[in-house]
């Protein structure tokens, strides 16, 4: 996953429950990208890609290293590096704080929307109780993650898309029992409509997530000038072969 990729999964967090487009619309703010994934240790940075060369790039102790192999650096290409490396650094927690803001937005978003259903008092409860839980995770995750290789697309959709379902069978459990009763009471109207509602407030759901995560949108674009320092950081700077590191691209607008 690229490193505009993983700053984009770690803001948008709700990636599987909203569209294709409105998640592109989030990563595509800063017209940031990257083939490589990045992993960051106390004292290094590494940069890595299946293709093409370099396959790997690491900035550790002073040193740059291209696919192993030390590269010579004059003044400038050191400080250059010296910055980046500080300045991703700094980047990072602000993307965090982003990123935990969203979790907060989907958890009320979610229950907001979840609430209009009505739900029995136990239901309520087991709900409520499992969202914070996922949230709580979420947050944890966030806090410590060092690398892209935390928010793989596939892994990550799959750990979301159980929580969503795990609540949605409690749901569809107390909309089942709340049925059965309207119906044995002789309400047959309210037995009908209730898994109707229920069908309608998930559809619902989706974009109200949308929304919701849109309000992210400023909060993202105040990255952008890091990003584009980064990008301005790394000009110049070449490996062994002369060719350039080309770590973060951003495009013209």
């Amino acid at each position: 996953m690229s490193i505009a990729r993983w700053f984009a999964c770690v803001l948008v967090l709700g990636a599987p429950l909203a569209n294709a487009s409105d998640i592109d619309d989030l990563s595509t703010v800063c017209r940031a990208g990257s083939s490589y994934d990045l992993s960051l240790t106390p004292d290094a940075l590494v940069f890595e890609r299946a293709a093409p060369v370099p396959h790997r790039v690491s900035w550790q102790r002073g040193e740059l290293r291209v696919d192993g192999v030390r590269v010579a650096l004059d003044t400038e290409g050191r400080d250059r590096l010296v910055l980046f490396a500080q300045e991703l650094r700094a980047l990072v927690p602000r993307v965090k704080a982003v990123a935990l803001r969203g979790v907060d937005l989907l958890q009320a978003s979610v229950r907001s929307q979840l609430d209009e259903l009505a739900p029995g008092a136990e239901a309520r409860t087991q709900v409520h109780q499992r969202l914070a839980q996922a949230a709580t995770a979420l947050r944890q995750r966030i806090e410590r993650s060092t690398s892209t290789r935390d928010w793989q697309p596939a892994a990550f959709e799959a750990e979301i898309e159980g929580a969503i379902d795990d609540v949605a069978n409690v749901l569809a459990q107390d909309t089942a029992r709340r049925s059965v009763a309207a119906a044995l009471d002789g309400d047959v109207r309210g037995a009908l409509e209730l898994p109707a509602q229920a069908g309608t407030l998930a559809a619902q759901l989706q974009p109200r997530i949308e929304r919701t995560l849109q309000q992210l949108r400023p909060q993202v674009q105040a990255l952008c000038p890091a990003l584009q320092r980064l990008a301005e950081l790394q000009d110049g700077v070449r490996d062994g072969h002369g060719r350039a590191l080309g770590l973060l691209q951003i495009e013209a607008p």
